[in-house]
């Protein structure tokens, strides 16, 4: 008979026998195989600097870090020349970075579509921002699109939002944001704030899927009361860390920006203070850091990479 009871019996003994064998044969390794295997499985689960993190709950994939252009409004990359630039982006990605953040206010805006040419579009995240609030604010957004020859951005903010109610005042603007994710223009919409009050009523709204915040534990250029982003105050980043483990509460995308102090952080130890800060705050998913060389992009991923090891 095809399905005996004890031909089942003869198949699961036989089964046995083969698994304990095995069992047996791992048992039988040296502590040395067991201890590389062990290290093994460890590296597989090591965070880095250029692992792809989800943002919030839109679903979107990027490198933790992120490839800032803007440095004091682009200039200093700019400085690099158009060559140069594109080198350096390449480079980035060579490195696993893929998370690309510009803006129209930005002087290298014209230049990300040719400086990303040749990489795979869809593997990488382009954060884009729209300043004020255009008279065609769709007819901007697609200025965007072929600026960049792309189809679509993958995240697109109100850019530099410094006063409390501001979401009543770029209501037009925020329409025009939705209706380019409906047409598919955009894949997540957003803002940055430069000012505690304006970054609340971004955690209030609920139009915001995005946010990018200041962060470094130096409190230089975070979030304060003061109506102006500017100026080299240092403010108390306690209530901006608030701000963050809400939006993180609430499901939102959060990236910390300013983690090197808008560049004035001269002394490596504070860098590295800062990384450390940021690595260890488990409500932002990602970090954009202003790049002009090699050098520092290297920098930034060891330190990143050490931080996460230990946080």
């Amino acid at each position: 008979m095809k399905n005996s009871p004890m031909k089942c019996h003869k198949l699961n003994r036989r089964q046995f026998v083969r698994t304990s064998a095995a069992l047996a044969g791992t048992a039988l390794l040296s502590p040395w195989v067991l201890a590389d295997l062990r290290a093994a499985t460890s590296q597989a689960v090591k965070r880095t600097a250029v692992d792809q993190v989800t943002l919030g709950k839109t679903g979107i994939r990027l490198s933790r870090l992120g490839f800032g252009t803007g440095s004091n409004n682009g200039r200093e990359q700019a400085a690099l020349g158009k060559e140069g630039f594109t080198k350096l982006i390449h480079y980035a990605y060579d490195q696993g970075i893929t998370y690309i953040d510009t803006a129209q206010a930005y002087r290298t805006f014209e230049w990300i579509g040719d400086a990303i040419k040749g990489l795979p579009r869809e593997k990488l995240f382009i954060q884009s921002k729209v300043p004020g609030k255009p008279d065609d604010v769709l007819a901007t957004i697609d200025r965007h699109r072929k600026t960049y020859n792309t189809d679509y951005i993958d995240s697109l903010l109100i850019h530099c939002m410094v006063r409390n109610g501001w979401t009543d005042e770029w209501k037009r603007v925020m329409d025009a944001f939705n209706e380019a994710k409906d047409k598919k223009w955009i894949r997540a919409k957003g803002v940055s704030c430069h000012t505690l009050a304006a970054l609340r009523a971004a955690t209030a709204t609920d139009w915001a899927e995005v946010h990018l915040v200041r962060v470094n534990p130096q409190g230089r250029f975070t979030d304060g009361m003061a109506a102006d982003w500017g100026g080299e105050s240092t403010n108390a980043i306690g209530p901006v860390m608030q701000e963050i483990k809400t939006l993180r509460a609430k499901g939102r995308g959060v990236i910390g920006m300013k983690i090197i102090g808008n560049g004035t952080f001269k002394d490596p130890a504070d860098r590295e203070q800062s990384v450390h800060f940021a690595m260890a705050c488990k409500d932002i998913d990602a970090v954009v850091i202003g790049f002009t060389s090699q050098q520092e992009i290297d920098e930034a991923i060891e330190r990143m990479n050490r931080a996460l090891a230990e946080v």
